[in-house]
């Protein structure tokens, strides 16, 4: 049985080397050629939000955006790799490929993509974001170092044309209690110790995808009073109102404490 158990291994080693070196390959191509294309050492600053899902690439006269998934970080002063689903508060984006890697992992038996943290070294960590790429696919990787010396592998799905990109980061906002998130207007009267009543545009969900014209809207049980009064929304209930703006989470915790939307 142990010799049994130890071919297996030996088997599934063999073939995770062989995986790892076709991405690896597959990946230069691609590097080369993000290289040739975007220039993307020609930047002086980077932002990545995985709020928006977009990285941002900036100098004085010029600025490119990318899609992107966060793969995982390479930590050079304790020798880890962490895998970015093994972490909390990640974007849906990263959320749903970080699924995807681990679940190949898992029916490939490949222990390196099922493992969230481990020792490591930059190449494997190469070898790590190059799999993530092949398996969830993309346009190249991008590898910014943190100002404590994290080195993060952000695997790039498209090219984002600035006038989209501004679009995109102009539904989010800063938010005191959870950092960026998509923007949702309410009422000055909706907050997060009172119930008021939850009036909304349309059902909604936390995490639900909006057309591009759709915002997430609610107003208190007085709102929509003098709304009804006034045949919907003109100067006179709007300025009962005093919408105001708020982040996502804080939409649906206000939602909560309102109807109890779980």
């Amino acid at each position: 049985m142990k010799a049994a158990e130890n071919n297996l291994l030996n088997m599934e080693n063999s073939e995770y080397s062989e995986l790892a070196e076709q991405c690896v390959n597959e990946l230069r191509l691609l590097q080369d050629e993000l290289h040739k294309t975007y220039d993307l050492n020609g930047y002086e600053d980077w932002f990545y939000d995985d709020s928006t899902g977009l990285l941002t690439l900036s100098k004085e006269d010029k600025e490119v955006n990318f899609r992107y998934f966060h793969a995982g970080s390479f930590s050079e002063k304790f020798n880890t790799w962490m895998w970015a689903w093994n972490k909390e508060h990640k974007s849906e984006a990263t959320k749903e490929a970080s699924a995807v890697v681990k679940q190949f992992g898992g029916l490939k038996r490949f222990e390196k993509l099922t493992s969230g943290h481990f020792e490591s070294d930059e190449i494997e960590a190469w070898e790590l974001a190059a799999i993530s790429l092949t398996i969830r696919g993309g346009i190249g990787v991008y590898r910014p170092v943190t100002d404590d010396g994290l080195k993060l592998f952000l695997v790039l799905t498209e090219f984002v044309d600035n006038e989209a990109a501004q679009k995109i980061k102009d539904k989010y906002i800063a938010c005191n209690f959870h950092d960026s998130g998509r923007i949702a207007f309410v009422c000055n009267h909706l907050n997060k110790e009172d119930k008021v009543g939850f009036q909304e545009a349309f059902d909604t969900f936390p995490g639900m995808e909006l057309d591009e014209d759709d915002d997430l809207q609610a107003w208190c049980d007085k709102c929509e009073v003098v709304r009804q009064q006034e045949n919907g929304w003109n100067d006179a209930s709007m300025a009962f109102a005093q919408i105001k703006l708020v982040c996502e989470e804080c939409y649906f915790e206000m939602k909560e404490i309102n109807l109890g939307y779980k």
